[in-house]
């Protein structure tokens, strides 16, 4: 059987261009699962550019296959993801494609993180089901990575949540609503708390925690039995539940979503994040605006 990574890369050099290599991705496949692993461990897979469309390539290389009957997403290293890399769009004096010297312009944001919601959510489009392993922390961006896919398995340990709701965030993805409903998800985006992987069970969030010890085996299991289905009927599956989602407006929710996240890092608090950010790192930003919050970095 053709190995998931040669396959992903031969799409990908008929589509982006001959030699291509993933930066911030690996894949690789194992029967019919296709996994793929957030891959920046040095930086708890943070989000920088080339990311989302590399997630979004080699998820519709993956779809596209065949052979294909799940997709397992996972992150790299000691967890998930940490969100946006705040080296890079907040420590770093000056603008940058998520920050725009004033007059801002709320366009060409919306243009920027548009795709960035687009490529996530290629998760969600795939025809083929797809289950994120979350260990560690999946937090603000990384939190609407992981909610985009269509099951969602935590380690008992693991915290996921959008602290960025604080000051100098929306999630645009803004899959907390479709989850949880009105009040759970308002809870926690007033707060921006971080709620560990059987909270996230409790409340509705997520479908599953185990043990982090056993939270490989358990996605391996899981997987495997979804495999075992015809790709049709999967994909028939998947389909009708996720239009219940779109008729109840989600296309236009992700809009409002992305274009408030734009704003926010453009009020004056949000600018004034960023200042602090320039001066203390982003790292000291982020302990003065979430002194609760223990570093996740």
């Amino acid at each position: 059987m053709t190995c998931k990574l040669r396959a992903v890369r031969t799409v990908t050099e008929t589509t982006i261009g001959n030699a291509m290599q993933f930066e911030t991705i690996r894949t690789w496949q194992h029967d019919r699962v296709a996994h793929i692993q957030l891959h920046r461990p040095q930086k708890l897979n943070a989000i920088v550019a080339p990311m989302p469309a590399e997630l979004r390539t080699a998820v519709e290389a993956a779809d596209r296959d065949p052979d294909v009957h799940v997709i397992v997403l996972s992150g790299a290293g000691k967890g998930f993801c940490g969100g946006y890399d705040l080296e890079v769009y907040a420590e770093t004096p000056g603008p940058n494609p998520g920050v725009q010297q004033m007059p801002w312009d709320p366009m060409v944001d919306l243009a920027m993180m548009g795709r960035n919601t687009e490529d996530f959510m290629s998760l969600w489009r795939a025809q083929t089901p797809v289950i994120a392993k979350v260990h560690g922390a999946a937090v603000a961006g990384g939190s609407d990575i992981a909610l985009c896919a269509d099951l969602v398995v935590m380690a008992d340990d693991a915290v996921i949540g959008y602290p960025p709701a604080k000051v100098w965030g929306v999630p645009t993805t803004m899959m907390w609503v479709h989850r949880l409903g009105l009040e759970a998800a308002k809870r926690l985006l007033f707060t921006g708390d971080l709620i560990d992987g059987p909270e996230a069970v409790r409340i509705g969030l997520v479908g599953e925690s185990v043990p982090a010890d056993a939270l490989d085996d358990h996605v391996d299991a899981l997987a495997t039995k979804i495999a075992r289905v015809p790709s049709n009927q999967l994909a028939m599956m998947k389909r009708v539940v996720n239009a219940s989602y779109a008729n109840q407006g989600m296309e236009t929710t992700q809009l409002l979503a992305t274009l408030f996240d734009g704003m926010a890092r453009h009020t004056p608090e949000g600018v004034a994040f960023k200042q602090r950010a320039e001066r203390l790192g982003w790292r000291g930003a982020v302990a003065e605006r979430d002194n609760d919050v223990e570093d996740l970095g």
